[in-house]
């Protein structure tokens, strides 16, 4: 700390500085007797005030109706002013001069650097959900690192006269112990994870502690938590209770397991049943389709027939009016006229059956000489899980040389009464014939 000289007022100083490098709060002190009112605490108008970076300077009054603070905070360089001091101001007026001093306890408060603190919690109980009589011991150490942001809260809860920087620090390593134990006990009930798992779940138990620590020490001590790091969570694994709560833990992990195995094959059954319900239902439409194209061929084929029906019917009513035609004219006498009409109506008739009668022999003597053509398989072709055709054998051969089909992939045709693969049928396993080697060349 720097060498100050005395104004002709006693006690006053001309410099108001701290020189400390580590502190959290540090006292400037005149004179002696640091902790008094007396005249090694007055300082008067004009003295110089230096605060650095990241520090308070704070002036406290003593007035009857209690204390009143100045905060200054750095960087502040200047003389002590009425007008930098607005406390000052309101309680001692201009009348003194620049040469009569005032009353003051000034401390500097370290708001830039960081604190840590180690805490170690012994030993205590730790209960189970399902072992909940017995405790097993668990203990836990750790580091917390904290500064000041909120000064006036600080100086609130905490007294800056005496103010002892290791008692402080006791007081909160013991604060932290008492938090820790308290969150660590409910940590099975309450997040719900076995005391056999905290080692292992240490980081998740650390961002749990870490969350309602910083509230509590910012309530309690008006200080900033940084950061906690729980370096050690240490479970008695000697103990009975452990031991009895490993294998409870083993028995539920098998039961788990042996719960989960059956769950999926439950699930595949139920899948197998639903594709074997969508392959009957796909092979019925399949059918209900095959049939339904069969029959509009067979009528298709007799249609001609049935017009060739209808046909002769007419002419056959038209032979039938012949024998009236001659009738004409009433009077039951011939009738040349009517008879002429007959005669020609008839003619064409004639013609007509004749050429009708023609035409149906035609077609006779044709499909005499030409054989009927041979029905053609058509298959359907199970493709990427996805039912595809039908196809003729001859659009089969043209994809099994493209790789679309090959003789393992699935095919039904009409008559079949499952799906096979394609190599078992007798039909399609020519497509699938090995390429013939190329015939080697003629020697020369």
């Amino acid at each position: 700390m720097g060498v100050f000289g005395k104004g002709k007022s006693g006690g006053a100083m001309n410099v108001i500085r701290c020189d400390e490098e580590n502190y959290l709060v540090w006292k400037w002190t005149p004179g002696k007797e640091a902790n008094t009112t007396s005249r090694e605490n007055s300082i008067r108008y004009g003295s110089s005030l230096r605060v650095k970076d990241g520090e308070l300077a704070v002036f406290v009054y003593k007035q009857k109706d209690g204390t009143m603070q100045d905060f200054i905070l750095g960087p502040f360089d200047d003389t002590i002013k009425t007008a930098n001091f607005p406390v000052l101001a309101s309680i001692v007026g201009m009348a003194f001069g620049g040469n009569s001093p005032f009353q003051a306890e000034v401390y500097f408060i370290n708001l830039q650097g960081n604190n840590q603190v180690k805490f170690g919690v012994p030993y205590f109980d730790v209960f189970d959900p399902r072992l909940p009589d017995h405790g097993v011991p668990v203990a836990v150490r750790g580091t917390i690192t904290f500064n000041l942001t909120d000064y006036r809260s600080f100086i609130k809860l905490n007294r800056l006269i005496s103010f002892n920087l290791n008692q402080f620090r006791n007081q909160i390593q013991a604060a932290v112990a008492r938090y820790v134990k308290g969150i660590i006990i409910n940590v099975p009930d309450e997040a719900g994870i076995p005391l056999v798992q905290m080692e292992r779940k240490i980081n998740v138990i650390n961002e749990r502690i870490e969350s309602q620590l910083k509230s509590r020490l910012g309530d309690d001590f008006g200080i900033n938590l940084k950061a906690l790091d729980i370096e050690a969570i240490d479970v008695d694994k000697q103990s009975p209770f452990y031991q009895e709560l490993r294998q409870l833990t083993a028995g539920n992990t098998g039961r788990t397991m042996n719960a989960q195995t059956d769950v999926n094959i439950q699930n595949m059954k139920d899948m197998q049943a639903l594709n074997r319900q969508n392959m009957e239902e796909t092979l019925r439409i399949q059918r209900e389709e095959a049939q339904r194209a069969q029959r509009l061929q067979t009528e298709t084929n007799f249609i001609g027939t049935h017009a060739l029906d209808q046909q002769a019917e007419v002419l056959k009513t038209g032979m039938a009016s012949l024998g009236t035609m001659g009738q004409m004219g009433g009077g039951g006498g011939m009738n040349a006229a009517g008879m002429m009409t007959g005669m020609a109506m008839g003619g064409v008739l004639g013609q007509q059956m004749g050429g009708m009668m023609n035409q149906m022999g035609q077609s006779a003597q044709m499909g005499m000489q030409q054989p009927p053509a041979m029905p053609q398989s058509m298959y359907f072709v199970n493709i990427n899980n996805q039912q595809a055709g039908p196809f003729s054998v001859q659009q089969l051969m043209q994809m099994a040389q493209s790789g679309q089909v090959t003789a393992q992939s699935y095919v039904w045709k009409q008559g079949m009464p499952q799906w096979v693969h394609a190599g078992q049928v007798e039909e399609l396993q020519t497509i699938f014939a090995p390429a013939m080697p190329p015939m080697p060349q003629m020697p020369e």
